[in-house]
């Protein structure tokens, strides 16, 4: 059982430790590309479908040469079955241009542990500021090259974010709009409760279109939820019945502070969080269905 993973798409397993990218790739000088990242839990990746088809999405975004999809799956059982089934993982899938002075796109699979900062979350919850995106809601209908809606590698933003919020004692940001509307989290998806309703921002709002708050919906409309795309406001957070944030790897990050203020402990908690874990199990199988 390897402490890391790496596999690249021609199904070659390489050490994680050895150097893998050109000096310079555009992942590395542009931040060119685009990344999915996937939870590995009893010795499969989960969610695996929704993802690739992110990451299709992002990568015509980017206009990015896709590869076969085909070689991503065989690609990713490779790395699971390195990694083996006796612990989660945090599955990265990554696609670059390539190299700046021409070439074949840069694509693998890395496998990692999943980080104490996740653990900790999945249990404790989270607590987060409220920060300015700097952007209008509209942006990404009327500039649609700024990629909005695309999961790429240009991460420097976000990371920037979580370390400011560091600086002043919060776990995690909710972004919001020029205008005041609650848009999503670095990481995650915002999803909100109101006695049986779940709603989240809608993804026409520049928001990267949750995979695993896809999977909660089909999950939990299936069980009396009533599953809304609707646009918020901070006053939303704080009024609601309970706030998660919601992504692939930390799964459903319950919302314990926000701006300084504490919320109740939600009715539905635990509720939301076997419903967030049956839906990154069994997304796209029948077995979502009962």
């Amino acid at each position: 059982m390897s402490d890391a993973v790496l596999v690249t798409l021609d199904h070659e397993v390489r050490d994680a430790n050895a150097p893998l990218l050109y000096a310079d790739d555009l992942a590395v000088v542009r931040g060119d590309g685009v990344f999915e990242t996937l939870l590995v839990r009893g010795g499969r990746a989960l969610k695996v479908e929704p993802h690739l088809s992110r990451l299709v999405t992002s990568a015509r975004a980017l206009a990015l040469p896709m590869l076969d999809l085909d070689e991503w799956r065989l690609a990713i059982e490779l790395a699971v079955e390195q990694w083996g089934s006796e612990r989660e993982g945090a599955m990265r899938l990554v696609l670059s241009r390539g190299r700046e002075s021409g070439g074949d796109p840069t694509a693998f699979v890395t496998i990692g542990a999943v980080s104490d900062r996740i653990l900790d979350a999945r249990r404790d919850g989270v607590s987060v500021l409220t920060l300015a995106r700097g952007y209008s809601v509209d942006l990404s209908a009327s500039a649609p090259w700024q990629l909005l809606g695309a999961k790429t590698l240009s991460y420097a933003t976000n990371m920037a974010a979580l370390r400011y919020a560091a600086t002043l004692g919060a776990d995690d940001v909710i972004f919001v709009s020029s205008e005041g509307n609650v848009l999503e989290g670095p990481r995650s998806t915002v999803v909100i409760a109101r006695e049986k309703t779940l709603l989240t921002p809608p993804p026409e709002h520049g928001i990267l279109p949750g995979t695993t708050q896809q999977a909660l919906y089909d999950v939990a409309s299936k069980r009396g939820f009533r599953c809304e795309y609707a646009a918020l406001r901070p006053a939303d957070l704080i009024t609601a019945e309970g706030v998660w944030l919601i992504s692939s790897v930390t799964m459903a990050a319950r919302v314990r502070k926000i701006d300084g203020l504490v919320l109740p402990e939600p009715p539905l908690a635990d509720e939301i969080v076997k419903l967030v874990d049956l839906a990154v199990e069994t997304a796209g199988s029948e077995s979502a269905e009962a």
